[in-house]
This record gives C-alpha cells, structure tokens and sequence, in this order.
C-alpha cells in the first residue's frame, strides 16, 4: 500500500463511479477525461492496496472491498456542499442556472418573488441551448418530458395544454416562427397543418406575439400564456396533440444543495399553482 493518503478528489471521483458503475458516467458528471479518470481509479486501487472494481464490458462493478470504501465515504459528497456553502456564504445569493421554453421562462420572471432568505436568484438560460443537466451545464430544467437519465431527479407539475389565440377580429392567418428544424413542437404545428395559412413570420416568440397583439394574424400558445395576456381572445379549443405533462428536472445530487432545493420548491409552487386553463 502506498502510504500517502488518498486525496479527497480522488475520492469523490470514485464515489461517482462507484454510483454508476461506469466510468462514462462519471467522467461526463464530474467533467475528468475519461483516460484521466481510468488512470486515477488505478492509482487509487495502488494506494489502497486493495482491489475496487471488477471491470468488465457492463462497467466497472464494486468487488467487496470496493463497496466497503464506499459506503465509507458515502457522505462525502454532503461534506463537499457544505464545504462550498461556507466558501461562498459572503458572496450574495447564487444564481441557479435555469433552462426552459420561452414561455415558461416569461411566466416565471413575472410570477416569482426575491427568495426571502437571500439564498438564490434565477439566471434563465437561452431556451434553445443544448444543455446537459447531467453534467451541471444548468442546475434546473422544465421539459416537456420526463428525462431518461437515472441521475436526474424529476417531478411532474401540470399539463400544458395550447390553443389558437389573436385579437376578436384578427384574419384567419398564422404568425410564428421560421421553419426550422428545432422549432418547438407548438410553431411545427402551424407549419405542418396550416401552412398555406402563415402570414408572415419572426425571429423569436416575442415578436411573434407582438405582431399577433398589432393585429397581423394569430398565433398558437400555451394556454397559461395566452389566457392572461391582455387583449388576446382565444380563438380555438385547446389542441389535443399539443397538449403534454410539464417536468421540473435537476440533478439527484445537486436538488439537495440549499440554493437549488429552495429554487426547486418555489419553481415548484409556481407552476403547480398556476391558473387552469380558462374555458
């Protein structure tokens, strides 16, 4: 056994392979290179004297002694929040990485309140980034899924339901987005069923909305948006094949942080208490 103790990284490292069984896994959550990361467990196992996994083509198993160091360590990824929360205690309230539709983003820069305890901020991330909450790119997500990662945390909030919306009197003509292929499903609809009724369209959901709000055509929204938005009237039934369970998702570990779990409950409120579709 090498004498020098294993050093706290190190082992933080092997807890996420430990939780995975697999160094891919671990390597994409932690950000380590995965020949850095295969190099580390093996001068671990060095250290310790003692063999930690069984590596085979399913992953990297735990043998006996490698399940013994992890339940040894097992709260240490506790310690290291803890640890981060003292070192960042005088720096303000932390901002908490948020992606989400625009709509969703809309609803909830109008509706959420400064966190009485000073503990976060939402900082709301371009909607249409590819973003990996499994390797912490942000810290929460709101999808119209629910993920298929083991080690994301999910809650369902409400359905969404979306309709045909414009002012009384607007032409029976479509404003939306460019064709494109990742326009969100609602903008596709529109060009799949009716485009030989699109007026005109725009770069993003704002002025999208605001042309439909001048009179130039209508446009298809969420209900919880176009339902409070003062002048629009809703001009069809919600729209069956659009309609889909909303998900707040975050990562198992990181939902226990205090900012992100105090973000999480309010975002949480927010969305399972908004206002039902109107009739």
């Amino acid at each position: 056994m090498n004498e020098s103790a294993p050093s706290l990284d190190d082992l933080t490292l092997f807890l996420l392979v430990a939780q995975h069984g697999s160094l891919t896994a671990a390597s994409r959550l932690s950000g380590t290179p995965l020949p850095t990361l295969s190099r580390r467990m093996t001068a671990l196992e060095a250290q310790t004297g003692r063999a930690l996994f069984l590596r085979g083509k399913a992953g990297y198993a735990l043998t006996g002694e490698g399940r013994a160091l992890a339940d040894e360590v097992a709260d240490l990824s506790a310690l290291r929040r803890r640890v981060d929360r003292f070192l960042h205690s005088d720096n303000g309230p932390r901002r908490v990485r948020i992606t989400a539709g625009f709509w969703t983003s809309r609803f909830l820069a109008q509706v959420l309140a400064p966190d009485p305890d000073g503990l976060w901020v939402p900082e709301f991330l371009p909607s249409n980034a590819a973003l990996d909450l499994a390797r912490r790119e942000a810290d929460i997500g709101i999808r119209n899924r629910a993920p298929d990662h083991q080690w994301l945390a999910r809650q369902r909030t409400r359905p969404i339901h979306y309709a045909v919306y414009g002012l009384p009197d607007a032409p029976d003509r479509f404003v939306t987005l460019p064709a494109s292929a990742d326009k969100p499903p609602s903008q596709r609809w529109v060009h799949d069923r009716h485009a030989d009724r699109i007026l005109t369209t725009a770069s993003d959901s704002r002025l999208c909305l605001d042309l439909a709000l001048n009179g130039f055509g209508r446009i298809v929204l969420p209900c919880f948006a176009g339902d409070s938005e003062p002048g629009l009237t809703r001009l069809s039934e919600p729209i069956e094949t659009l309609t889909h369970d909303e998900w707040l998702v975050s990562h198992h570990e990181a939902r226990h942080d205090p900012p992100i779990r105090a973000a999480l409950d309010a975002l949480a409120q927010a969305l399972c208490t908004a206002p039902a579709p109107r009739a």
